[in-house]
């Protein structure tokens, strides 16, 4: 009997998003971040501040749990926010979610399997991201906090501005030309030689 296990969208283009960051030497580094918890939450926003449940408020912006989870939320809409965490997690943060609303018109689903996540550090991941994005990601506009859903080189992504990195939510039908897209995309930061070409 074979036994089968998870397996994430972008896990047979691991090598190439490990050349491109060899290949950029420090400027584009680049990775597939597999499995995170992905729960979408719909709810009144004015219930939402009363509730005290750390959802951010403000438009495009993320909020950091500061009870020692590692989970981030995102603001997604007026009434929609998207809760991110470790592998595994769903199930409890909707478990801990259901709990606190109980009573309350409101909806929780798991997400988890709906997006991939691409990690990109370097002193020049918003300059290539810029090449496919129509937002203004300058670094003193595109600050540590923002999120924002938009197009990646005509694909609809999630983008999420951390400290140190930027992470890239994409729905898996899109997650192989996503990545073809970053290997042309950054060809330009790539140190190569004759004898140290991309094949």
């Amino acid at each position: 009997m074979v036994e089968v296990g998870a397996c994430s969208p972008l896990a047979h283009r691991v090598p190439d998003l490990e050349r491109v960051t060899q290949r950029a030497r420090g400027a584009i580094e680049i990775g597939d971040i597999a499995f995170l918890a992905q729960v979408c939450l719909r709810l009144d926003p004015t219930l939402a501040e009363r509730l005290r449940l750390n959802l951010p408020v403000e438009p495009n912006t993320h909020t950091q749990a500061h009870d020692g989870r590692e989970r981030e939320t995102l603001w997604i809409g007026p009434d929609e926010w998207l809760l991110i965490g470790r592998p595994e997690t769903a199930p409890n943060i909707i478990a801990e979610l259901e709990q606190r609303l109980a009573g309350v018109h409101h909806s929780t689903v798991d997400l988890s399997s709906n997006r991939a996540t691409v990690e990109i550090r370097g002193s020049a991941r918003l300059e290539l991201l810029s090449k496919g994005c129509s937002i203004d990601l300058r670094p003193t506009v595109w600050t540590s906090g923002k999120c924002a859903q938009t197009l990646l080189a005509g694909a609809p992504v999630v983008l999420q501005e951390r400290a140190g990195d930027t992470r890239i939510y994409i729905r898996p039908s899109y997650a192989d030309y996503l990545v073809d897209w970053v290997v042309d995309a950054s060809e330009e930061y790539w140190e190569t030689t004759s004898a140290d070409r991309w094949v």
